[in-house]
C-alpha cells in the first residue's frame, strides 16, 4: 500500500527531490502566522489579574493580565499599541497554551 502513493516532488536549495509522505506528515497541522491583533496564551495557567477592559486603548508593553503557572506570575504585555475590541479570559480562569486570551481592533 505504501509503494501506491504518489510521489511528491519539491526544491530545497536548487535542488529537486522526489519522495512519498506518511500518513503522519498529511495530518499534521499545518503552521500558520501569529495574528498580531491576538493575545494567546504562551504556556498554561490561571489568570490571576487582569488590568485592562475592553474599549481601553493600550501602549505597547503594557501589561494586560498575570497569568500564574506553577507557582510563577507571568506579566502578559500588549505586543502592540492599540484599542481592545474582546476579552476572552476572566480572572481564575485556567487557560490552555495558544488560547486566545485579548483581542485589538
Amino acid at each position: 500500500m505504501e509503494n501506491q502513493k504518489k510521489l511528491v516532488k519539491f526544491s530545497i536549495d536548487y535542488t529537486d527531490y522526489e519522495t512519498r509522505l506518511t500518513a503522519k506528515f498529511n495530518k499534521r497541522k499545518h503552521y500558520s502566522a501569529n495574528d498580531p491583533k491576538k493575545v494567546n496564551a504562551f504556556i498554561p495557567g490561571i489568570i490571576a489579574q487582569i488590568f485592562v477592559k475592553e474599549g481601553q486603548t493600550v501602549k505597547k508593553g503594557e501589561v494586560l493580565f498575570i497569568l500564574e503557572a506553577m507557582k510563577m506570575k507571568n506579566n502578559v504585555q500588549s505586543p502592540v499599541s492599540g484599542k481592545i475590541k474582546s476579552i476572552y479570559a476572566y480572572e481564575t480562569k485556567m487557560v490552555n497554551k495558544n488560547e486566545t486570551l485579548l483581542e485589538f481592533e
